[in-house]
């Protein structure tokens, strides 16, 4: 997976938006977060953090552990993505 792929399934995790076709060097560290972590909640993960927890909540979440979350693997493969990108990126 090269570090400008597109970030593939995207559009099928937000529900039809436009993002499968964008480049994922085209996100800030902020977006990239925001993505990654909008899959989880819909996947049902419970998250820790402060920012998470407000941002997304955890109302319905089911899962602590996010790499033993059943995911399909569009979504897997897209954080996945995310991930790498947020590496190359230096996001913290």
């Amino acid at each position: 997976m090269r570090l400008s792929a597109t970030i593939l399934g995207l559009g099928l995790a937000f529900g039809g938006a436009a993002l499968s076709a964008t480049p994922a060097a085209a996100y800030t560290c902020g977006e990239l977060w925001w993505l990654r972590n909008q899959i989880y909640h819909a996947n049902g993960y419970c998250f820790k953090t402060r920012n998470a927890i407000n941002t997304f909540g955890n109302a319905g979440c089911l899962y602590d552990n996010a790499n033993s979350m059943p995911m399909s693997t569009t979504d897997r493969d897209a954080v996945a993505t995310i991930k790498q990108q947020e590496r190359y990126q230096g996001c913290r």
